[in-house]
């Protein structure tokens, strides 16, 4: 096999062997999502009053969370395992697949794809960290708000971690967007002229998102929206360093 100047040294292998190789790879990132799930499942209950507690410390003194079919309480607390051993097997499964996809790959372009997962994964936990601190307790204040002396809240275990894991999901999904908006530079795609013709609008739209997802005060808006605003700001910044290094192999 003839070797690109900026590969490693490797041998092809047939499709058998790849086939195999995958196999084991994918059985490795399974035993060890099943560790983490059963370590997960043994602190269950630890676990999910931890992660929602920005709802239970904002519960009346007369309210619980409840269980309304028997297998639920058992199957939300195996959900959360699952997905705590997703996140405790995640290094060993993104190991697994990168040896896997690794060898097929330039030298130059392992560099990008492993930067690029840094910073995806930096991203993900920074706008999870973002939400279970800010996000998640102005939204359960202002549900809890409807609450009164003759309508109690007593919240299903199983709603509220879909719920808190949503929230989780989607505000870290948002802070990929500077990520987004420099690989669309990057191509070609977005401009940062475009995105700062798009000010206005990305205003109100935040300002909207922030009144929708918090209660109906300006203080709350604020700390949602500013954070998220913030972040098309920086993605501009990130689509004029992208769009600038797209240029520059171009007329190199």
């Amino acid at each position: 096999m003839s070797q690109e100047p900026e590969t490693n040294t490797e041998v092809r292998l047939p499709l058998t062997e790849h086939l195999e190789e995958l196999r084991q790879r994918l059985i490795r990132s399974l035993i060890a999502m099943g560790i983490g799930t059963a370590l997960c499942y043994s602190r269950a209950e630890t676990l999910y009053m931890a992660l929602l507690s920005p709802l239970t410390t904002q519960l009346p003194g007369d309210s619980r969370l409840i269980f309304t079919e028997l297998t639920e309480a058992f199957l939300t607390y195996f959900k959360l395992a699952l997905w705590g051993g997703f996140a405790l097997a995640s290094p060993v499964i993104f190991y697994q697949a990168w040896r896997f996809v690794s060898p097929g790959l330039f030298r130059k372009e392992r560099k990008i794809l492993f930067l690029f997962s840094a910073c995806s994964t930096a991203a993900l936990l920074a706008g999870m960290a973002f939400a279970y601190f800010f996000a998640v307790p102005a939204i359960f204040t202002f549900f809890l708000a409807y609450g009164g002396s003759t309508i109690v809240a007593m919240p299903s275990m199983k709603e509220s971690l879909s719920l808190v894991l949503r929230i989780l999901l989607l505000f870290g999904v948002m802070f990929e967007v500077p990520l987004v908006m420099f690989l669309g530079g990057r191509a070609g795609i977005l401009s940062p002229d475009l995105l700062r013709r798009g000010r206005k609008v990305a205003i109100v739209g935040v300002f909207v998102l922030g009144a929708v997802l918090t209660p109906p005060d300006a203080v709350s808006q604020f700390l949602v929206a500013v954070p998220i605003y913030a972040l098309y700001e920086a993605g501009i910044l990130l689509c004029a360093l992208g769009a600038r290094l797209h240029k520059g192999p171009d007329r190199g």
